[in-house]
């Protein structure tokens, strides 16, 4: 059987893209850049402390590790160009929308951002309830500026390149991966001022690690997230005003009447022990709860839950209590429960949901 000279040229050409091709396509990682120590410089390779931080662009970034061209196909967004200590709801809102247009994209499979690590896990949880997507998305950050010996940031960006292109990430809510280490975004704290194995979940440990160029899970928050929730910021430009109150001995109620006086609409209190509160801060409470300002009680300790009708008689006083999110992301929470009512008994299924 002979071919005819076009069917011929047209085999052949086949033939040739085959053997040109890749054996297979890269993920598409988008990477979203808002700052931090991992985009800091020192004035000397040996400065760990008093660098400046957000001074290198996504694409300076990305170009420090071409390791990433192996992993996925990778480009970069500036968001922002800030120390996490200056993160702010409107920069949340304006990722967060980005955030949800990229994985709404075919040609999208995961997103990394990286962040200052001083306020990384009030950002991921707070993406962790309004990403509208199972696709992956991975926070990260570094501990030390790009300038330094041992600096962890390209170590910590290649391997969240890598999380994020993954299929054993999808569906496992936000994550903060960091020194190896991969924790989820509701469960993950800061630990240490300055060491490189900062980031911990105090009770319920890792989701897993990144080993071998690829990531290790064992085991899964058991909370709604992402595409389960019931929050939606797409319409939204501001989130209501809620502030934290830190419990102490001997204190007063001067603090929390600030915050009424500002428009606070929810308070959060970091109590000592179980939540607790000072038998001269109740008539504060009770005042805030008459102006309809949702009061919840949390702890400064770092673990455990906060247990209703435990250290307060919350049914009475119309309390919510945080089950086990410390101050900094209770206040996330309320915020984003603000948004769609004042009810406490609901507010409180939020908390034990979320």
């Amino acid at each position: 059987m002979m071919f005819k000279p076009k069917k011929l040229l047209a085999a052949t050409a086949l033939f040739a893209g085959l053997l040109s091709a890749p054996a297979f396509a890269l993920p598409h990682v988008v990477i979203l850049a808002t700052g931090g120590t991992i985009a800091g410089t020192g004035a000397t390779t040996t400065t760990t402390i008093g660098y400046t931080a957000a001074k290198l662009g996504v694409d300076k970034m990305i170009e420090s590790v071409p390791e990433l061209k192996q992993v996925a196909d990778v480009r970069g967004e500036q968001v922002a160009q800030i120390a996490s200590e200056s993160m702010t709801n409107e920069v949340w809102l304006k990722l967060a929308k980005r955030v949800n247009q990229l994985l709404a994209q075919k040609d999208v499979d995961g997103v990394v951002i990286t962040h200052g690590t001083d306020t990384i896990e009030e950002t991921a949880y707070f993406l962790n309830l309004v990403v509208k997507s199972k696709k992956p998305v991975v926070v990260i950050g570094s501990m030390r500026p790009s300038t330094a010996i041992s600096a962890d940031g390209p170590i910590n960006l290649y391997n969240a390149v890598t999380l994020a292109a993954s299929k054993e990430a999808a569906g496992k809510g936000v994550l903060v991966a960091l020194n190896d280490q991969i924790n989820a975004a509701r469960e993950v704290t800061k630990t240490n001022t300055s060491t490189a194995d900062t980031f911990k979940t105090p009770d319920l440990g890792f989701l897993g690690y990144m080993q071998d160029n690829k990531p290790h899970f064992y085991r899964m928050s058991t909370r709604k997230n992402t595409a389960d929730t019931e929050f939606d910021v797409s319409k939204l430009d501001k989130l209501p005003r809620v502030d934290i109150v830190y419990g102490y001995a001997n204190m007063d109620r001067v603090a929390m009447d600030a915050d009424i006086a500002a428009g606070a609409k929810g308070i959060v209190q970091a109590g000592v022990g179980d939540g607790s509160i000072a038998a001269q801060m109740m008539p504060a409470f009770r005042d805030a709860r008459k102006q309809g300002i949702v009061m919840v009680r949390s702890s400064r300790v770092g673990s455990g839950i906060v247990a209703r009708n435990g250290e307060a008689n919350d049914d009475k006083e119309d309390l919510v209590v945080s089950d086990t999110l410390n101050a900094q992301k209770a206040r996330i929470l309320l915020m984003l429960a603000l948004t769609k009512t004042n009810d406490t008994k609901d507010i409180q299924r939020m908390f034990y949901t979320y």
